[in-house]
């Protein structure tokens, strides 16, 4: 159902934005799943990195990227983005798209399903 897109090299400081693809089939309304980013690095557990409510839009952000990320939905395209700015070499992970249990951005939400991922390298 998600596949993600956007992910290269880029320098520190620079900037980057992720898109995923959101496929609806039998039983799978976009409509009623919130949707996010998840990273992981090598050897560690994934990180929450962003989530949109599909019941109101609210969004929410992990400590590490408040105020350099931003997340965004396109209903009209079935997209779901993540532009990624002021990046730090700390912020090389492979990132997932993940669509949620619920509609909601709260920790008990745990993510339903999953993309295969793209790669995001910030090295000079």
């Amino acid at each position: 159902h998600l596949v993600e897109s956007g992910g290269d090299l880029v320098q520190p400081g620079g900037s980057l934005r992720l898109s995923c693809a959101v496929s609806g089939s039998s039983g799978f309304d976009p409509d009623y799943y919130a949707f996010g980013w998840f990273r992981q690095v090598p050897g560690k557990e994934r990180e929450r990195v962003s989530c949109i409510a599909s019941s109101d839009g609210s969004t929410t952000y992990a400590d590490p990227v408040k105020g350099r990320f931003t997340i965004s939905r396109d209903n009209s395209k079935d997209t779901v983005s993540l532009q990624m700015s002021s990046l730090k070499p700390e912020d090389t992970a492979v990132y997932y798209c993940v669509a949620y249990r619920f509609t909601y951005c709260r920790d008990d939400n745990p993510p339903r399903y999953w993309g295969q991922g793209t790669q995001v390298t910030v090295s000079s």
